[in-house]
Formats: structure tokens, sequence, C-alpha cells
């Protein structure tokens, strides 16, 4: 896999239509961009059901040789299809960063984060894990709990809220989250599209929940200080 993705032909087996797909690059940890590397012999597969697990490729950067998890290469057929693009030479699951990886990717080493368009509540999802993964946690999965509205992620140190709803994140939300994040003793994050209540950011300040509202470019921005401190430190 070089620095540029290559595109590969793509045919939806629902209405036969060609495609040209280059896969998307996310930034690694030493700056590179990583892309995971197409195979153009294979066969391109309908997505009829989401499984979390199925949604991320381990892909190595070829620049330090780091092993990661990236979004699965997916496209978007306009007969209304979701396509899997089949990736060449897939790499076991990457392991567990350990602590001390966190701190060596700390701010201060940390390349400028980059965002992915957020046209669906999937995109949503992806942009708070890659946006978690730029800040140094490792180990992304669906949580354990389901919260009351939106996604749950969670990572080693950390609990996170993905609400990708038009309804701006109410007090009950994120006092929920908080609890649920007191309950297995670890920090907590809430991400929302559509902003907070008043009285939920004013509780989010008292119980020291960071919060950020996802734009559409996919970019978190820091809607209180504790959220500020967070993107300045990383995790």
């Amino acid at each position: 896999m070089g620095l540029m993705s290559e595109s590969v032909p793509v045919r939806c087996p629902a209405c036969r239509r060609e495609h040209v797909y280059a896969a998307p690059s996310y930034p690694c940890v030493c700056g590179a961009p990583v892309a995971p590397p197409l195979d153009p012999r294979g066969a391109a597969t309908v997505v009829s059901h989401r499984v979390w697990d199925e949604d991320w490729i381990a892909v190595r950067c070829e620049a330090c040789g780091r092993l990661d998890e990236w979004p699965y290469p997916e496209l978007g057929c306009p007969c209304g299809t979701l396509l899997r693009i089949p990736v060449a030479g897939e790499e076991p699951p990457a392991q567990p960063a350990a602590s001390v990886a966190m701190v060596d990717t700390g701010a201060r080493d940390r390349p400028a984060f980059q965002p992915v368009t957020i046209r669906t509540a999937r995109d949503a999802v992806t942009a708070a894990a890659l946006y978690l993964r730029w800040l140094g946690y490792r180990d992304i999965r669906r949580a354990d709990q389901r919260p009351p509205s939106g996604i749950g992620l969670a990572a080693r140190g950390i609990l996170a809220q993905v609400d990708p709803t038009v309804r701006p994140a109410s007090l009950r939300d994120v006092e929920c989250l908080w609890l649920t994040a007191m309950t297995e003793s670890t920090g907590c994050v809430y991400f929302s599209l559509a902003g907070y209540a008043d009285d939920a950011r004013v509780r989010a300040d008292s119980l020291g929940v960071p919060l950020f509202v996802l734009d559409l470019t996919g970019t978190p921005q820091p809607v209180n200080e504790l959220a500020d401190q967070l993107d300045a430190a990383g995790g």
C-alpha cells in the first residue's frame, strides 16, 4: 500500500452499475496517511446489517509499521445498496496499545486531526471514533451498555456517547452517561450533532463531562472548558 490509495473498479451486485472507488486515507499517529489496500480482483458485497466488529479493519502504516484499526471501505450505490469493498491481505486485529504508548503520542506529537464528512449516523460514530484515536485512546469498540439515546463507544479509560439525532442532548442524557461511566470507574465524553440544552451544559460542567459538537465536516468542536482541555492534552 502506498501513500495514495489506488482506484479499483466496483460493480454493484444489485443493479450492476459500475463504479470507480478509491479508499479514503486516515492519519497514523506518526502523521503518515494510511489507507486499506484494495483488492482489484475481489467482488464487492452488500451490507445488509451492521456488525460493529466487521465495520473496522486492521491496517499497517508503511511509514512506521504501526497496526491500527480503521473504518472498512464502503461505497453507497445510487440504487440504495451499500457495498463493502474487498481488501487485499487483511491483517489480524490490532492489539491494544500499552499505556506508555498513549504518553508517547501526546499533544506535542499529534498531527492535525483529519475529519470525515458526516452524511449519515454511522459517519458521526466514525468521526467520534477517529477523534478518540487521535486523542490517544486505543481499542475503541462499541460500549457494552447501550445509552438511552445515540450510540456508545468505549476504549481504555473512556466511555463516549455519540448522539447523531437533530435533538439537542438533554440533562438526562448527560447524567445517564456520567452515571454509567461512574459504575465502570472510567472517564466519559459526549459528542452531539445538534448541541446541548442549557441545563445539560451546566450539569456537564458540574459533573466533569467534556462536551463536543460534531460539525458536518466531522470535526468535534469543544463546547465547554473540559472539552478544550481534553482536545489540547489528549487522552
